[in-house]
């Protein structure tokens, strides 16, 4: 399609609707208003059956972020309340929130003061002026150097809130922040409250702590996934594609990335037309090709000497593990400077959890289901690090969301390496794992802790032997089978974690014993951890 200026029309492109004058948002993108108020507007009021057939829809095409304009303010009974007194600033809500639902922000005293006062009302003043509060990390280190302290605030958008209630688990024992019923809160405020948060200005690039990567979100060029998708509640993927564009948009802006989504959960609701919350280029390829489109792109940009973008391509484990694993082998021989993220739910979430080679021993799966005759999925799972590893000059990762400085410093030394990355992230799947909607980040620090899954890097920068290149740093006790609960004393194993979800709960008899296929499973979560012990140096 021939590109054109802003506002302007080219012959022979999208029809005149689509070239109106762009609106702008309180946040300051662009979406074609002909987009918004004839294809978008027509779906949010049940009306896209009088939609005539026209150019864009069959070209499949959408706007970026026309998701934006989507509301879930209806979806659930409750909402996050804020309690700034016992806010620290950490951050870890912000990154968890699968649909960019709490936002943050860093504001100087005066700048926040100058914004307060152009409202009329004092008692509203009042109201926004309690979002924000005093902490050690933006404030008391900043006036301790004779620098000006910064006041930080957290902002919940009613509007693409789901109700999960991740962010409350990722607070943790901070507390700052609580589930409500939506009739006990004043919804009014919170849109109040998010007007506030798109006026003020950015946040200060003096308050972004290096060593504290979650403070990437504070910075409006992370924000490349705006909310909006059609998600499960608390989905793990949400958060995972939010944070890697994150890291990616923070170093390399959002005009120098691209993404190729294989068929799968994220693609799905994140282009179920027309709702696409992705701020950059996107295109969904079929399940099993999404790593040849990508060389395809990658070349093309070379030939016209943008070498320096980030291209990524998005998949799940049925598409990267299985059916797209020859293609993603291929990609990976070619040594392209294409990097690729595997959202790893251990099943084909998107076709009703069947199993796949990434799905755990003893699983309850389609196709693998748990009864007389069969004690669920047989097979060993498939260790695509391991074979990853194998493919020469190429950089791997395993990691979760929920360890968010581990996660963003593989995105970032994956979008630094010059050659083909692979980034493998748990991704915790409500519906498929049998866990409650909260519990995303919870369960994939437990599948760390318990060798479910555990978290390395593999850079060939680092020497020349594997013991080198493969660091097991992250997961904890390294030199020991099991890792022990400091509280209890017991080995926090496989056993332990798939009491936890319903995925295994077959495989235990009315007295909570485990049976033996899943004693085989832990057998072989085992001997995974003692093999990357080796290959690391450690055994």
């Amino acid at each position: 399609v021939p590109l054109a200026e802003e506002g302007q029309r080219v012959e022979g492109a999208l029809p005149e609707w689509h070239w109106q004058e762009p609106c702008r948002p309180l946040n300051g993108d662009l979406v074609s208003p002909g987009f918004c108020g004839r294809v978008v507007e027509s779906y949010l009021q049940g009306r896209e059956e009088g939609l005539e057939a026209d150019f864009p829809a069959a070209r499949s095409l959408m706007p970026a972020a026309s998701a934006m304009r989507r509301s879930f303010r209806h979806l659930a009974p409750e909402i996050p309340r804020f309690l700034a007194e016992a806010c620290v600033g950490c951050m870890e809500c912000v990154n968890q929130c699968p649909d960019t639902a709490i936002l943050a922000r860093v504001a100087e005293p005066a700048a926040l003061e100058e914004r307060l006062l152009r409202i009329e009302r004092p008692e509203l003043r009042a109201s926004l002026r309690q979002h924000f509060v005093v902490t050690t990390k933006y404030n008391d280190l900043f006036v301790k150097k004779g620098e000006t302290g910064g006041l930080f605030g957290i902002f919940v958008d009613p509007d693409k809130c789901k109700g999960c209630g991740e962010c409350v688990t990722a607070c943790g024992s901070h507390k700052a922040l609580e589930m409500v019923p939506k009739s006990a809160v004043d919804l009014a405020q919170y849109d109040g409250a998010m007007d506030l948060f798109h006026h003020l200005p950015e946040t200060p690039a003096r308050f972004l702590n290096e060593k504290s990567l979650g403070d990437m979100m504070l910075a409006g060029r992370s924000l490349l996934y705006t909310g909006g998708a059609g998600s499960c509640m608390g989905c793990g993927e949400g958060t995972a594609l939010r944070m890697m564009l994150a890291a990616t948009g923070f170093a390399y802006g959002a005009d120098q990335i691209g993404l190729v989504a294989a068929t799968g959960c994220n693609s799905v609701f994140g282009s179920t037309y027309p709702f696409n919350p992705f701020k950059v280029p996107w295109t969904n390829s079929l399940f099993e090709n999404a790593p040849a489109d990508a060389m395809g792109i990658r070349l093309r940009w070379d030939q016209e000497g943008h070498r320096d973008r980030r291209l990524w391509v998005i998949g799940g484990d049925g598409a990267l593990f299985d059916i797209g694993f020859q293609s993603l082998s291929r990609m990976l021989m070619t040594g392209m400077d294409i990097k690729v993220l595997v959202l790893d739910t251990q099943v084909y979430s998107n076709t009703g959890g069947q199993a796949s080679t990434a799905t755990f021993t003893s699983q309850n799966a389609k196709m693998g289901a748990v009864g007389k005759a069969r004690p669920g999925k047989r097979e060993h799972r498939k260790e695509l690090a391991a074979i990853a590893m194998m493919h020469p000059n190429v950089f791997v990762a395993q990691t979760t969301a929920a360890h968010v400085n581990h996660f963003y410093r593989c995105i970032m030394e994956a979008n630094a390496y010059p050659g083909p990355a692979v980034v493998i992230c748990y991704a915790a799947c409500m519906p498929e794992h049998g866990i409650a909607d909260d519990q995303a980040v919870a369960q994939e620090k437990l599948a760390v802790e318990s060798r479910t899954f555990p978290i390395l890097v593999y850079d060939p920068r680092k020497g020349d032997r594997l013991c080198e290149r493969l660091s097991l740093q992250g997961n904890p006790a390294l030199k020991q089978d099991w890792h022990s609960n400091p509280k209890t004393g017991e080995p926090v194993d496989f056993i332990a974690f798939a009491r936890t979800e319903g995925r295994f709960a077959p495989h235990f008899n009315n007295d909570g014993h485990p049976n033996e296929s899943l004693q085989l499973a832990q057998q072989d979560r085992l001997e995974n951890w003692h093999r990357l012990q080796e290959l690391a140096g450690l055994r």
